[in-house]
C-alpha cells in the first residue's frame, strides 16, 4: 500500500472526499515527521512504536581502491509492531 491507495481507503472508508482525506494523511505524516525531528518517540496502541535508534561512526574502505573512509554515525527511524497487530497478522 502506498500513499495514494491509503488516501484511497481512507476516503472510502470514513465517507470523505479524496482531498479531505489526503489533508488527513499529510497531517499525519507531518506531525509524525516533526516529532521525529525532535527525536521524541511515537506509539500508536494496538498497531506499534516508533523511535530513532542511533548508530555510531565507523572506520570503512573503498571497494575499488581499499582507502580507508570515516563513514559517520547516523540516526534512523526504527518501528517496533504492537502486541495486537503482530496477533491479527498471525491470525491468533
Amino acid at each position: 500500500m502506498n500513499k495514494s491507495d491509503l488516501i484511497k481507503n481512507m476516503a472510502g472508508k470514513a465517507q470523505l472526499s479524496q482531498s479531505n482525506a489526503e489533508k488527513f494523511v499529510n497531517l499525519i505524516i507531518d506531525a509524525m515527521s516533526s516529532a521525529f525531528m525532535r527525536e521524541e518517540r511515537i506509539e500508536i496502541r494496538g498497531f506499534g512504536s516508533f523511535t530513532i535508534r542511533h548508530y555510531p561512526g565507523y572506520e570503512g574502505r573503498n571497494p575499488r581502491t581499499g582507502a580507508k573512509l570515516a563513514i559517520p554515525g547516523k540516526r534512523l527511524p526504527f518501528f517496533k509492531a504492537g502486541r495486537d497487530i503482530t496477533d491479527r497478522i498471525n491470525n491468533r
